[in-house]
């Protein structure tokens, strides 16, 4: 009838192929423009200790009164150790629990990095009521004075500390070092936990085999018998007595309630400190930021309410005068309180700007509740690694080569759509990996490489399911072009209910697993979705060109020409039965 339109019906599963492979297209530029043109880095993905190798250091825990560490704060330091490492993007770093020791395994050049993340990190401040005193530093290391004051150690501990000359005031609230040189951080500070008492060690039992250890008890209570008496002829004996480059039992174990003689974290210095004034879980929030009066960097900090009080409350009636930041018993600088500051606070003391970051990153993190000690840190080699990736490699082209002279004897035509479609899938996954490595610090191992090889198999399930689906439409008598759209729409659900599978288990392998495990898993769920997006993008696309093509839709190229003699039979066989009917 005239103004009548007719709709043409479609083939369900029909597609305009090269509108997905513009698509695919427009996925791989962006990619690599991001990997060519972002991060500034090598366009290759980071590599795991077992690859690369790498630093490994050992903490074992201590606590005052020698016992054995409670599983529970063992655990919490744990937790504490991996937030620092996040914090520092040192990514591929693994913190293992074992028995009353952290093992933190940091691969690349990450180590000095790794050394101090076992560090308690309690933070409190201080007034400076004696000193500085000199302090012979330890062989090698540096005794020139940096900071922005032109003071330097005085030997008698009676003198009042020198104001520093010419110190600018900068903004308000600014906080300026006096002859202390600052110490780069890699480990966070704040929260720090109350330690218990020194209380009669448990009698050993099934549950608690290892004895207290009398000697640490011993030296911790020398210690602060010593360095926190109120008496000031005490004082100054451990003054003179301090060793500041000996191993101090005192780390993150001192009285906040009395008085402290300590040593600057750079061992040039000593100083008698009165009892804490304010505590670090009162840090709200600390930022690195270029030093807006010079070079160089500042660590501005802010405070909670109650300790914002506090702090203005002591600058206010201590102007001119100095007050210690101390973490972990060491002397962190020592500045002069130039104005009342109830605001933000400003340390500045000629930081770099990793010196700044890492200081800023120790404040914002929370601190552990137990001291630990370095009892080992070694280099671990990449020998074995790399042969084992060489082994593993070597083993994985063969499989390839294998499974792609199979594709071609079996499939042919089709058998080549598979190898370019895994070209391809494989070029997204470099990609990506190479993007992850700079965006989250994802580090490739030896388990993940594993977890992408079970994946190739799984995207080779997806070509031959579909392959498969299409064999049965030409069995069935249809044409190879005909028989594309329908072997897609019947092998489409398959291929979405396997993968499904698959990420599903690799999500919760990932949820439950722990360190190298975790690799494998999220490499495994990576590539199963990377697997869905070549499938449809690609792979589908290609095979319905072929299809379109005379010389590719040929039965003797497509390796259809068996099932395609059964479906001319079957056509045969149909037609002579209808006209024996009629």
């Amino acid at each position: 009838m005239p103004g009548v339109k007719k709709r043409v019906a479609t083939t369900p599963g029909r597609i305009s192929p090269w509108r997905y492979l513009t698509a695919f297209a427009g996925i791989i530029v962006v990619l690599y423009a991001l990997v060519f043109f972002t991060g500034g880095g090598k366009p290759t993905p980071k590599l795991g200790i077992d690859l690369q190798g790498g630093t490994r250091v050992t903490l074992s825990a201590r606590t005052e009164s020698g016992e054995v560490p409670p599983r529970d704060q063992l655990v919490q330091a744990q937790q504490i150790i991996e937030q620092r490492v996040n914090g520092l993007g040192v990514g591929g770093t693994e913190v293992v629990l074992d028995g009353s020791n952290i093992t933190i395994t940091v691969p690349g050049d990450g180590g000095d990095q790794a050394r101090s993340l076992g560090q308690t990190a309690q933070l409190r401040f201080r007034p400076v009521i004696g000193g500085p005193v000199g302090a012979t530093p330890a062989a090698g290391q540096d005794t020139g004075q940096t900071g922005t004051g032109a003071g330097t150690p005085t030997t008698d501990p009676a003198a009042p500390p020198a104001a520093p000359a010419g110190q600018p005031q900068g903004l308000s609230g600014d906080v300026s070092d006096q002859a202390v040189q600052p110490v780069s951080y890699s480990s966070p500070l704040q929260q720090p936990t109350p330690t218990p008492e020194p209380g009669p060690a448990p009698a050993p039992d099934a549950g608690n085999p290892v004895p207290a250890d009398p000697e640490l008890a011993a030296a911790i209570a020398a210690a602060k018998a010593l360095r926190q008496s109120d008496d000031p002829a005490t004082q100054q004996e451990a003054l003179q007595l301090l060793d500041c480059n000996a191993a101090d039992p005192l780390q993150g174990y001192d009285d906040p309630a009395k008085p402290l003689v300590a040593c600057t974290q750079d061992k040039t210095a000593k100083y008698v400190l009165g009892p804490t004034i304010l505590e670090g879980t009162q840090i709200a929030s600390a930022t690195a930021t270029a030093d807006p009066q010079g070079a160089g960097y500042v660590v501005n900090l802010d405070f909670k309410s109650a300790g914002s009080q506090i702090w203005g409350d002591f600058t206010a009636a201590n102007i001119g005068k100095q007050s210690a930041f101390v973490l972990d018993g060491e002397v962190v600088s020592a500045p002069t309180i130039q104005a009342a500051l109830y605001g933000q606070t400003t340390v500045s003391g000629n930081f770099s700007q990793t010196e700044a970051q890492n200081l800023a990153s120790a404040l914002r993190y929370g601190s552990l509740p137990l001291s630990f000690e370095s009892s080992q840190a070694e280099t671990v080699s990449a020998t074995l690694g790399l042969a084992s990736l060489e082994a593993g490699l070597i083993a994985g082209v063969v499989g390839l080569a294998l499974v792609f002279v199979y594709c071609l004897f079996y499939y042919r035509v089709l058998g080549i759509l598979t190898i370019l479609s895994l070209v391809l899938s494989g070029a997204v996954v470099y990609a990506v990996l190479v993007l992850l490595g700079r965006w989250i610090g994802f580090t490739l191992d030896l388990a993940g490489i594993a977890g992408f090889i079970v994946a190739i198999g799984i995207t080779a399930d997806s070509f031959v399911i579909f392959f498969e689906r299409l064999k049965d439409e030409v069995r069935e008598g249809r044409s190879f072009r005909s028989a594309v759209p329908r072997g897609w729409v019947r092998a489409r659900r398959t291929i979405l209910s396997a993968d499904a599978v698959s990420f599903l288990a690799a999500a919760v392998l990932y949820i439950l697993a722990v360190g190298q495990v975790k690799g494998f898993a999220f490499t495994l769920g990576m590539s199963t979705v990377l697997d869905l997006v070549v499938v449809f993008l690609v792979t589908h696309p290609l095979v319905a060109l072929a299809s379109n093509s005379r010389v590719f839709g040929s039965p003797a190229l497509s390796g259809l020409g068996e099932v395609a003699r059964i479906g001319a039979e079957r056509r045969k066989a149909a037609t002579a039965a209808g006209t024996k009917g009629a």
